[in-house]
């Protein structure tokens, strides 16, 4: 698997040294380079890449209000700080940055830091492939990994810039994204009803309108709901009465 890259500093001969480095380790692909931090960001929402250099102080946006950003597009992505300026290490661990390199950094560092991600991406999809053999959804966060039995959850649901994976007596969060658990359990009972919300569809109570084109959904075994839009309404409707 490949891995994209983006580098995001104002100083040329720094992106150039990144490129450089990029280029040496297999397994990595510069898919763009920004020179400051609006760009950056601009990027980041087209090109969706697994890895971010930033530096800190850019002009238009800065490299921790770019990093938040970027974090709430894609939990997973990978955010490198690479700045000169020491005094905004504790900024960069709270937004759980990979790595903080302090410049003149070297070199080796920073291949160190790229072979980390190399092998935390490897353990991640070795950790998927025993997800799928055993029928659990394994959930990261800070504090490590839970496995969850799949029939067990309700919904998945993204609020206050984290996921919530609900069962009925638990919810567990995590920084993943709505879209890669939507991955890990494609082909399952589960659907994507609406951006913020994945539903286990065996787990429907009652289905309700809640607008004109959005429904409300009541589940069995927990209070809370979700929502679902008017075109995946239409697709369990189909399930339900046709059983296509």
């Amino acid at each position: 698997m490949t891995l994209k890259v983006l580098i995001a500093d104002d100083d040329s001969g720094m992106r150039l040294v990144l490129k450089k480095v990029i280029k040496k380790i297999d397994g990595f692909q510069l898919v763009g380079e920004a020179d400051n931090g609006l760009e950056a960001l601009e990027m980041a929402e087209s090109e969706n890449p697994d890895v971010v250099f930033l530096d800190i102080e850019m002009p238009k946006l800065s490299g921790i209000e770019c990093a938040k950003s970027i974090i709430d597009i894609n939990p997973k992505t990978a955010i490198i700080f690479a700045t000169a300026h020491e005094e905004y290490m504790g900024d960069a661990f709270e937004l759980y940055a990979f790595d903080y390199l302090t410049k003149p950094f070297r070199l080796d560092r920073v291949y160190k830091t790229l072979r980390r991600i190399k092998d935390v991406n490897n353990k991640s999809n070795e950790e998927d492939n025993i997800s799928e053999a055993l029928d659990k959804l394994i959930i990261k966060n800070k504090d490590g990994i839970s496995f969850v039995d799949t029939k067990d959850i309700i919904l998945i649901q993204r609020e206050d810039r984290s996921t919530v994976v609900y069962t009925k007596d638990q919810g567990y969060v995590t920084s993943e994204s709505l879209t890669d658990l939507e991955e890990k359990l494609e082909g399952t009972t589960f659907l994507r009803s609406h951006k913020s919300y994945i539903i286990n569809l065996s787990k429907i109570k009652r289905v309700t309108s809640y607008g004109r084109w959005t429904y409300s959904i009541e589940f069995t075994d927990t209070h809370r709901d979700a929502l679902i839009t008017h075109k995946k309404y239409k697709e369990i409707e189909k399930i339900f009465i046709t059983g296509e």
